[in-house]
């Protein structure tokens, strides 16, 4: 599938830099199958191309980031399907060392808090709205991870709390918790969020990966010396890249390094 050819998201490229937008405004961005299949090939193409370096996730119009699972689509056929890679392709994801910003817009519900959780930074507009409601329609957030995620991302209790009574929360309330890096005005999320990507592509993009695998794969070992001796792919390409070399050589001669990504 080209990328062109894309119905449910946008694939903008701008140099190192990757805008994908869910792109269902009609139905607040929620996604169905054939959604999720775009996004699964669309993150499949940012993770091989080497030139891309950072990828901002936002949704289509001011109303909503996304809001989960498109109901009247599966009430009309039934059809639960996602990619293996998960929840708009991205929830199942656990080889992916590029970052992911999210840009949020709106409203943030069930599906969308799985996609947000599963990105690296997450900044929102004021008004954006956030909250799993899925224990107040007789289900769990059981789809892309989010329950398994939640408590390793902010405190326990915070988790627990959104969790357990589907009460919605504001763009305020889900930065004092840790859900978000930053809070801004309406208007303002791309922007910013264009500003994190930038001050990501100032660093080594091989030490930019290397820091997000450390950091991610070394949550799963539970003793600390344990994981400082874990063996690091990511870790091991960068200390042997030339770009390893470059920043030293940059920093002693006085100038900007040249980063290659090799």
């Amino acid at each position: 599938m080209h990328a062109s050819r894309y119905r449910h998201c946008l694939y903008e490229v701008e140099g190192p830099l990757l805008t994908l937008t869910l792109n269902r405004p009609h139905v607040l961005n929620a996604l169905h199958p054939a959604a999720h299949r775009e996004l699964a090939d669309a993150f499949d193409r940012y993770a091989a191309d080497p030139d891309l370096r950072v990828c901002i996730v936002t949704g289509a119009g001011e109303r909503a980031f996304c809001v989960g699972t498109d109901l009247k689509e599966l009430a009309a056929t039934g059809d639960h399907a996602k990619p293996p890679t998960g929840f708009a392709g991205i929830t199942h994801r656990f080889d992916l060392w590029k970052p992911l910003i999210a840009a949020v817009n709106g409203h943030c519900l069930g599906g969308g808090m799985e996609i947000l959780a599963a990105c690296d930074l997450g900044v929102a507009s004021e008004d954006a709205q956030f909250g799993l409601p899925e224990p107040r329609v007789g289900l769990a957030a059981l789809g892309g991870g989010l329950l398994q995620r939640l408590p390793r991302q902010i405190a326990a209790k915070d988790a627990m709390a959104l969790v357990l009574t589907g009460a919605p929360i504001t763009a305020a309330e889900a930065r004092r918790i840790g859900l978000l890096n930053e809070v801004v005005p309406p208007g303002q999320v791309l922007p910013r969020a264009r500003q994190f990507a930038a001050e990501i592509l100032a660093c080594a993009p091989l030490a930019v990966q290397a820091s997000k695998q450390v950091m991610l794969q070394s949550m799963a070992v539970a003793d600390l010396q344990q994981a400082m001796h874990e063996r690091y792919e990511a870790a091991q390409r960068m200390l042997a890249s030339d770009d390893a070399r470059e920043g030293p050589r940059a920093f002693a001669e006085k100038r900007s390094p040249r980063w290659t990504g090799r």
